[in-house]
């Protein structure tokens, strides 16, 4: 259980804090509206550029990094289609300078051609390092934009191509910021060793008075349905043939997540898992398979994919995925099949709660949902799930003309 109190400045800006009398520590973290989904298409990757200018320092301050150093504390950050997030952890008599330094780079960063340039240097060495000069690493950019035709969730966050941000002038960085960087666009949630009055106090001091900026209501397109399969072969310098299969689902606050998460889990989480047990171990057809989903808050992607083992035709390969699949459509799972996976995914949500910076990211993800108040109902949300729920939602979602599949070939 995750007690929380609530408050918002005049500003727009959300205050969430859990007290946490365990730990001599305490999380700040800072959740920004914005993500890869916001980008134009012309210009993408902005959003996790942003992950890294955000700490390239402002006119008050050149150095994030070193007084949160000076005081014991860590930060970091990660950026994905929906979110930008940053945190910072201190000892909580510390407090203060976390907030001093977010609200600092919240109100304006020190924009310049020389600051741009360093961490645009940055990004594209991560993008050629983690998507194109490693195996398998374009795989997101491949599947995300065979499986969407018209909604942004089409590129990943590192963006679609470097050319977006190599290109990227100050000008457009500039009013990336203040089109998306408010205090109105922003959730600031503390979970710690710390008094929910002060914290209130201390937003007030150095959040109060930021001036919140005009938001443009988000109007994404929405991507049409699936009505064929699609397909995608590429030949690249890997090992090991690779399938990457994708079927269309909804979003992370409708109903049906839960089934979505469970089936995801009969799968695939861990050795006694029906794609493990089936084409790992007992018909030798992959090396290593895994099924997830990816939680969006659009509607997002059931992925199912495998490595191959030596020898094994790629249609085969396809076909034994697909077999294991209808039967979850024909068959509903056995009450204790389902409550295995389901006793995994609670406990995970109870040794979740024992860190203070994940239940301070968890309070601010959901209050951007609007669901905040559906955090404490979580592992009750997952009990509820029937097998025939399980059935009913494999038989959406593993349909032909909902799937793209990619075959990722060596050369």
């Amino acid at each position: 259980m995750i007690n929380f109190e609530k408050h918002t400045l005049k500003n727009g800006l959300r205050i969430i804090v859990h007290q946490d009398r365990t730990t001599p520590m305490v999380a700040v973290n800072v959740l920004y509206d914005v993500g890869a989904r916001d980008e134009d298409p012309n210009r993408t990757g902005f959003a996790h550029l942003f992950e890294h200018l955000m700490f390239g320092g402002t006119k008050n301050i050149p150095s994030y990094d070193e007084p949160v150093q000076h005081v014991g504390g860590e930060n970091n950050a990660w950026t994905s289609n929906d979110y930008t997030n940053y945190y910072v952890t201190v000892p909580s008599v510390n407090i203060e300078t976390a907030f001093w330094l977010e609200a600092d780079r919240m109100y304006e960063l020190d924009f310049s051609e020389k600051s741009l340039e360093v961490q645009r240097k940055v990004v594209i060495e991560e993008f050629k390092q983690r998507y194109l000069n490693q195996p398998y690493g374009d795989i997101p950019i491949l599947i995300r934009d065979l499986a969407y035709k018209v909604h942004p969730y089409r590129w990943p966050t590192i963006g679609k191509e470097i050319s977006h941000i190599e290109q990227a002038t100050l000008d457009e960085v500039k009013s990336f910021f203040f089109k998306h960087y408010a205090p109105n666009n922003a959730v600031l949630s503390v979970a710690g060793n710390i008094e929910p009055d002060e914290v209130f106090r201390l937003a007030e001091k150095w959040f109060g008075d930021i001036p919140s900026r005009a938001i443009a209501p988000r109007n994404l397109p929405q991507e049409p349905p699936q009505t064929e399969p699609r397909y995608l072969e590429v030949k690249r310098n890997v090992p090991a043939p690779l399938i990457h299969m994708v079927f269309h689902n909804g979003r992370r606050t409708d109903p049906d997540f839960y089934a979505n998460d469970l089936l995801s889990d009969i799968l695939s989480n861990g050795p006694s898992s029906r794609l493990f047990q089936s084409l790992v171990k007992d018909q030798r057809i992959f090396s290593e398979v895994n099924a997830y989903i990816s939680g969006d808050r659009d509607p997002g992607l059931f992925t199912v994919t495998g490595r191959l083992m030596p020898g094994v035709e790629i249609k085969k390969a396809e076909q034994s995925i697909r077999t294991e699949l209808n039967k979850l459509t024909q068959t509903v799972p056995s009450d204790y099949e389902l409550q295995k996976v389901k006793n995994k995914v609670i406990s995970n949500l109870v040794f979740d709660e024992i860190s203070f910076l994940n239940k301070a990211i968890n309070l601010a993800l959901y209050e951007l949902m609007g669901a905040i108040d559906e955090l404490n109902r979580e592992p009750d949300n997952y009990q509820a799930v029937s097998p025939r729920d399980i059935k009913e939602t494999a038989t959406k979602i593993f349909r032909p003309e909902n799937c793209s599949t990619l075959y990722y070939l060596p050369l």
